[in-house]
């Protein structure tokens, strides 16, 4: 990672307000040009806290874009972080909010006029959704790891969803997450002591309706295409600190049961649209989806070996690339910036203005000379010159959660889908099967939404490979597989509802297994997750899963493996029934791959990563032992499986302003081994935002603890928050709800059927 401290412009930077017609003020962070020239803006937009949650990573990529001709501007959406207002849905209020951002960015002196976006999670889910509303300034986007469900045929939800949602509990703790961050208060030392208060006692009135409508609990639609996993917003790293205390690409969990895109007309977007995902990130097929989708004149699509984070992390799986560099190409394209720094007017330097001094380390990738652009809209120059969409085939290689980096080619294709991709079809062979997987299958799948821990990403998986039916293909020669696996089964259910998993494994000569791609299917979500399709025990019926885009090669020698189980906790929630299994006809089942053509892009190339410096946030010192990541805990006596899951960014970063933020949590999944209806999640999130020195001390608290268990019709989620101003209790909520299970329902959709019991102080 090269740190950049010397720049085409000198910079400047102010926080400031940016009203809304409604009244509402929206807090924001500028960084710009010091030129007398108008300039292009770049908006990053969320639901999120720009002046700790975001703030380490805003200062690796603001200041940078800044320092090459762009005003760069940090937006915390009404009701989170240091804005006025309360929390809002991101298909009602935010677009809406994201497109007066937009407008009253353009109308600034020191604009120009034209405006981009970007973001990353729910960052990149915001920017299409305000590109979809096409306000006129909006001339780019940028969107990385982001959903795009909503937005029709063919590119909204994917070939599994609605009639193949799972119930994922993983979205249990990301929505107790986002409870945690959305009780959170504005921060005194940004919007003074005569406003906080204020501001936090009416977000936490309006917690209410936040509890009702996304409660934390265990359904959430999610689709095989997408790595099992429709996903909501991260709870797992907040944080991104130079550190590694936490990660560089994602928001906190607020809004989180939000996520998934609004309903939207993709043909609205005007907007060139750059589209970047990881092939270890649950969305990276809203990538595909999207170049299909949208004119090829306006779109580009890039995936890469990364998890759910920034393309230009020095984090697992690597290899990192210059993805500010790659983005200032779409944004020169774009938006355009001067031909050359114009005289900088005169200003009062400040610590943070000052000039930068010479760069002891000289970039080894420098700029081009700022150029003009073809032209905003033509489509024409050298960024659209390259590949529809560039992506990242992967070399085979041995199981392991974090992998530094992971060997590969790049590869270009000018369409998608691809002339160069051919469907592959291996029949299964065998007699007839009876699958019927222990309860916890699944426990080695690794973290739903993987960002760079130690822990991620799936071991070896041979163990989960002998609690389910395996079938194996030689390959002839190397295989490189890019696209999503299909695989289409003849099955028998011995009960009424059941579940049905497929993971397809590389076999190295020496027996290890390393997941390449998967998929699930429920088998009563026929007709939509919102209700429940039985079936009748006994009749054969053919299904189609489609699994997990994913480019990987596999080398001679190895073999392809099919596993195919009945359960996977603790990612799928258990069906009721679903200990019976099911029956696989084998000699009417396949697994299809697309295959591609052994042509890679010796012309696809990146610079090495860049960033500005960095903020300075540490990890405060502890004698505490760190807690494993992830823990799997067999109870004997009872035959009960526990996995115990700690997020990333567990523990205390103290930032320059003084602010010391701590989170505390712990996830814990649990069934018992022949029993679905002993499934049972667990969540609890501690946070603290403390300032002892001026300018105001400060110490305020926020403490989550949600439980979901399940009966054979129903889901019970149960939980409590509390928040603190020092030791004064000034919020205290306690809920419990019980929830209609059909298909994938989402509890608290029934709100008005659920027994809650509540206080406040």
């Amino acid at each position: 990672m090269h740190i950049r401290t010397a720049f085409p412009y000198e910079t400047t930077h102010e926080d400031l307000w940016i009203p809304l017609a409604d009244g509402t003020r929206l807090y924001a962070r500028m960084w710009r040009p010091r030129t007398e020239e108008p300039v292009p803006a770049l908006l990053e937009y969320l639901a999120d806290r720009l002046s700790d949650s975001t703030a380490p990573r805003d200062a690796q990529r603001h200041p940078w874009y800044a320092g090459h001709g762009y005003a760069s501007v940090r937006v915390d959406a009404r009701g989170h972080g240091n804005s006025e207002g309360v929390p809002a849905g991101m298909e009602t209020i935010e677009a809406a909010d994201g497109v007066e951002v937009v407008h009253w960015l353009a109308a600034r002196p020191w604009c120009d006029g034209r405006v981009g976006m970007f973001g990353i999670s729910r960052g990149g889910d915001l920017s299409l959704q305000v590109a979809a509303r096409a306000p006129e300034p909006l001339k780019a986007v940028v969107t990385v790891c982001s959903a795009d469900d909503g937005f029709g045929p063919g590119v909204g939800p994917g070939p599994d969803r609605g009639g193949d949602a799972l119930l994922t509990t993983g979205a249990h703790a990301r929505a107790a997450a986002a409870l945690a961050h959305v009780a959170r208060p504005p921060d005194p030392a940004y919007v003074g002591e005569a406003m906080w208060r204020g501001l936090w006692a009416d977000r936490l009135e309006a917690v209410d309706r936040f509890i009702r409508t996304r409660p934390p609990h265990p359904a959430r639609g999610v689709h095989g295409g997408d790595g099992i996993g429709e996903n909501t917003e991260n709870a797992e790293n907040t944080e991104n600190t130079e550190n590694g205390a936490g990660d560089a690409g994602d928001e906190s969990g607020a809004g989180d049961e939000g996520r998934g895109g609004t309903p939207g007309d993709l043909s609205a977007i005007r907007a060139a649209v750059l589209a970047v995902g990881g092939w270890h990130d649950p969305h990276r097929d809203a990538v595909l989806r999207l170049v299909q989708g949208l004119p090829p004149d306006r779109v580009r699509g890039l995936i890469g070996p990364w998890s759910h984070q920034y393309p230009d992390q020095d984090r697992s799986p690597g290899p990192a690339i210059g993805f500010l560099q790659e983005t200032l190409r779409w944004w020169d394209h774009w938006l355009g910036r001067p031909r050359t720094p114009a005289p900088t007017a005169p200003a009062t330097r400040t610590p943070s203005d000052a000039d930068p001094a010479p760069d002891p380390n000289p970039d080894p990738n420098p700029d081009p000379e700022p150029r003009t652009p073809a032209g905003p809209g033509t489509g024409a120059g050298p960024v659209m010159s390259e590949p529809l969409l560039r992506s990242y085939v992967m070399d085979a290689h041995p199981p392991a959660t974090a992998p530094s980096v992971l060997s590969g080619r790049w590869v270009g294709d000018t369409a998608w889908p691809s002339p160069l991709v051919t469907p592959v079809t291996h029949p299964l062979r065998g007699a007839p099967v009876l699958v019927r997987s222990p309860q916890h299958t699944g426990v080695d799948a690794g973290r739903f939404r993987p960002a760079g821990g130690d822990a991620d990403l799936p071991p070896d998986q041979r163990e989960e490979d002998a609690r389910s039916a395996c079938f194996e293909f030689e390959v002839p020669g190397e295989t490189w597989i890019l696209g999503s696996p299909c695989v289409r089964l003849r099955l028998t259910l011995h009960a009424a509802r059941g579940q049905v998993v497929a993971r397809v494994c590389d076999v190295a000569p020496d027996g290890s297994s390393t997941l390449v791609t998967r998929g699930a299917r429920i088998m009563s979500a026929r007709h939509g997750r919102d209700q429940v399709t039985r079936r009748v025990p006994g009749t054969a019926e053919d299904v189609r899963l489609d699994l997990a885009a994913i480019g990987y090669a596999v080398p001679p020698g190895h073999r392809i493996r099919l596993a195919l189980s009945s359960a996977y906790w603790p990612w799928v929630w258990p069906e009721p029934g679903s200990e019976a299994g099911f029956t696989l006809d084998p000699s009417a089942s396949s697994l299809e791959l697309p295959v591609r053509a052994r042509e890679s892009g010796p012309t696809i190339t990146f610079a090495e990563p860049q960033h500005s410096v960095p903020l300075g946030v540490v990890s405060a010192p502890t004698l505490d032992e760190p807690r494993p990541e992830q823990r799997v805990v067999h109870d004997v006596a009872k035959d009960e499986w526990c996995l115990e899951a700690v997020p990333h960014h567990h523990g205390t970063r103290v930032h320059p302003d003084g602010l010391a933020h701590t989170e505390e949590a712990l996830e814990t999944y649990s069934v018992r081994e022949a029993d679905p209806l002993t499934a049972r999640a667990r969540s609890s999130w501690s946070v603290r935002l403390h300032r002892a020195e001026p300018p105001g001390v400060w110490d305020a608290r926020v403490e989550v603890r949600s439980e979901v268990t399940c009966e054979h019709d129903d889901f019970i989620a149960s939980g409590e928050l509390v928040c603190k101003d020092g030791d004064e209790v000034v919020f205290h909520r306690t809920w419990e709800q019980r929830i209609p299970r059909t298909a994938g329902r989402r509890p608290g959709d029934d709100i008005g059927a659920s027994a809650e019991r509540s206080t406040r102080r």
